[in-house]
């Protein structure tokens, strides 16, 4: 019988409390619905009221149509000396209005003394009482039982008691975290395999990278009864992260035949990575295992020409497996299978070894050595698959562009103006001019007031998201970089791309994708409709 192991993503709660690592609630959203698309059983948007950011992305939460996922909300038990019902953020929890909730709640002795100031028997009716409430409002909990490793080696019977408690007051899982993230393999099992004995609700783990142990103590706390695991994408987290999901969830699948997500949903794996990176602002760790960029990189010598002849000589998995390829250094002969299912995911039959499928993987190489990045700029991905193909429409020609931004000795902000030449073919030409805030937002409105009367429905668009990253040559101000724009037309979201050494440029580049492939989407459905009238 094959062992089911479910995963439980906290990517945009505990994933965000990492250095450096912001997200918008546009971005938390966007990253929800690509977990979905991964299959992982439960996402841990954040904790309600914590910040307007969490508390937002929950309003806006419950319009998402999630297919494979659950969502959670993460909070706390109750403060000592405050009922359920009167406390704020047990408010803010029922408020944000999720089938499940995740509580945490002190485990360690120590922690109850010096952080709560409690007593050791109110921590325990603190969690009681908490979780019972919930259980009445109609919501599931997962309790999350924090510093529990810690707190088993100094004082366990204690420690028992606090799951022992949570389990009696109905939660249905019981979540042993390594807060710190200093145990070792060796102290989980021990530990996992002795809680197992006394729990009877289904364990989860939860662990921290401090000592780079997060993944082996995950897969380790599996083997020993754990039916659950906690991570985030990429190991994003505070400190030195958190348990890494891009590598947790391929070892579960293909090295220890545990069913997690399905095999066709890993090869999404290297897509969700990137696509987190991202909308992260964060560089993708090349050398990640499984999902980085060299972890199928061959240089030349002994290692290309054994790869050639059969993968398995110095591969541990088929790179396809988690949606990355096997890349020579040399000469990077790969590409071409990877474009075939990418133009599936948009409704177009490429065969690898086609003219079109090779046309493609070189047009993508030569941008992606100019720095271009498709992951979270699908549009553009599209429409360049479509000049690919020779079907990419062209719905107006650029005549030019003008920019100014100036500010003035005694002017309190500067001021930004562009003016714009456009033509349709057999309809005319269109000039004007816009301002706006920022150079860029003037641009985009000069445009879409240049496009209206010929395209009515431009007047949908709006402008989401517009991120700019300076990429890494040492040329200071001088370096290229890259804007990644999202759009939405009030149905539809869709990211777009451009690259260039100077930012309006660069923008211009996204802009224009974006509203060709609004042009595009709204052509294409319009000839939908007519298919089903007839």
């Amino acid at each position: 019988m094959v062992r089911k192991v479910e995963i439980y993503d906290t990517t945009l709660r505990d994933g965000c409390q990492g250095e450096d690592i912001s997200l918008s609630v546009s971005d938390k959203i966007r990253i929800a619905s690509k977990l979905d698309e991964l299959g992982v059983h439960y996402i841990e948007g954040g904790w309600p009221g914590a910040n307007p950011r969490d508390t937002q992305f929950f309003k806006e939460a419950k319009n998402l149509e999630l297919k494979n996922s659950r969502l959670t909300a993460f909070g706390s038990t109750r403060r000592k000396n405050v009922t359920p019902a009167k406390d704020p953020q047990v408010k803010d929890l029922i408020a944000a209005e999720t089938g499940f909730i995740t509580m945490v709640g002190k485990t360690w002795d120590f922690h109850v003394k010096e952080v709560l100031g409690a007593s050791l028997p109110e921590n325990l009716s603190m969690i009681k009482d908490t979780i019972d409430y919930f259980r009445q409002k109609g919501r599931e909990v997962i309790f999350d039982a924090e510093h529990f490793f810690d707190a088993w080696y100094r004082d366990r019977t204690y420690a028992e008691e606090v799951l022992l408690a949570a389990e009696e007051a109905g939660a249905c899982c019981v979540c042993l975290c390594d807060t710190n993230g200093g145990s070792l393999p060796e102290h989980v099992a021990e530990a996992v395999s002795k809680v197992k004995v006394i729990i009877e609700v289904p364990l989860s783990i939860h662990c921290h990278n401090d000592c780079e142990l997060a993944v082996a103590n995950s897969l380790t706390a599996v083997d020993h009864g754990a039916s659950m695991v906690q991570g985030t994408i990429n190991g994003f987290g505070e400190r030195a992260g958190n348990a890494n999901l891009c590598s947790i969830i391929p070892n579960l699948v293909l090295k220890k035949g545990v069913s997690c997500i399905s095999q066709s949903k890993l090869k999404k794996l290297r897509e969700v990575a990137n696509f987190v990176n991202e909308l992260a602002l964060v560089p993708p760790f090349t050398h990640q295992p499984f999902v980085g960029e060299s972890a199928f990189a061959h240089k030349g010598g002994q290692h290309a020409n054994a790869v050639r002849k059969n993968p398995e000589t110095y591969e541990h998995i088929n790179p396809e497996a988690v949606g990355n390829r096997r890349r020579f250094i040399i000469s990077d002969l790969s590409g071409a299978s990877n474009i075939e299912a990418k133009a599936e995911e948009f409704g177009h039959l490429i065969s690898r070894r086609s003219q079109e499928a090779g046309r493609l993987t070189e047009l993508l190489k030569n941008l992606e050595d100019q720095g271009y990045q498709f992951e979270g700029a699908e549009a553009s991905f599209e429409l360049l698959m479509r000049e690919a193909l020779g079907s990419r429409k062209n719905y107006f020609d650029l005549k030019g562009f003008r920019v100014i931004d100036e500010r003035r000795p005694n002017d309190d902000a500067s001021h930004s103006e562009a003016t714009i030449m456009v033509e349709v073919k057999d309809q005319g030409e269109a000039h004007t001019a816009a301002a706006g805030v920022g150079p860029v937002h003037a641009l985009d409105n000069a445009l879409r007031k240049a496009l209206l009367r010929f395209f009515p429905k431009l007047s949908e668009i709006r402008l989401v998201d517009y991120k700019v990253r300076v990429l890494p040559a040492g040329l200071a101000t001088a370096s290229k970089v890259r804007v990644l724009i999202e759009s939405t037309d009030g149905k539809d979201k869709w990211g777009t791309v451009g690259v260039s050494d100077n930012i309006i440029e660069a923008s211009w580049q996204a802009l224009i994708d974006s509203i060709d492939y609004k042009l595009y989407k709204d052509e294409k459905d319009s000839k939908r409709r007519k298919r089903k009238k007839s």
